[in-house]
């Protein structure tokens, strides 16, 4: 399964602890951004992840920002995209079983984060969940 990922620049680190978690699990990533912590718009990276499930590049997208709300509310402008702001793994499993979600939204603290700013890599129980 290919997962596109991307942030913008509030979700960067978390995005990068991500990527590492997704690696060790032997997961195909498409990055699509941002590439560093300079200020960027949200909305340009969820049109991005929404563009790759369209376009059949990747079959699931997870897009990291600071709130996670006007990530997930951009997503939800594409056709066809379902995107959920997802709180927790029940929640980002439930989108995906039960409404279809094909991307997850989510804000840099729903992952604890550790005093030194790197965020500890969340359950991802979500990515095999099929609707």
């Amino acid at each position: 399964m290919r997962i596109a990922i991307g942030s913008d620049h509030a979700g960067f680190v978390l995005k990068e602890a991500v990527k590492v978690f997704l690696t060790a699990e032997h997961r195909d990533i498409l990055d699509l951004g941002t590439h560093g912590t300079d200020p960027v718009d949200y909305s340009d990276y969820a049109e991005a992840i929404g563009r790759a499930l369209r376009e059949n590049r990747a079959e699931r997208g997870i897009l990291l920002c600071g709130s996670g709300v006007g990530a997930s509310m951009a997503a939800n402008k594409i056709p066809g995209i379902r995107a959920g702001l997802c709180h927790d793994t029940y929640s980002a499993h439930q989108g995906v079983e039960h409404d279809d979600a094909l991307e997850a939204a989510a804000r840099r603290s729903h992952f604890a984060a550790r005093p030194t700013g790197v965020a500890a890599p969340p359950e991802l129980t979500f990515l095999p969940t099929s609707y």
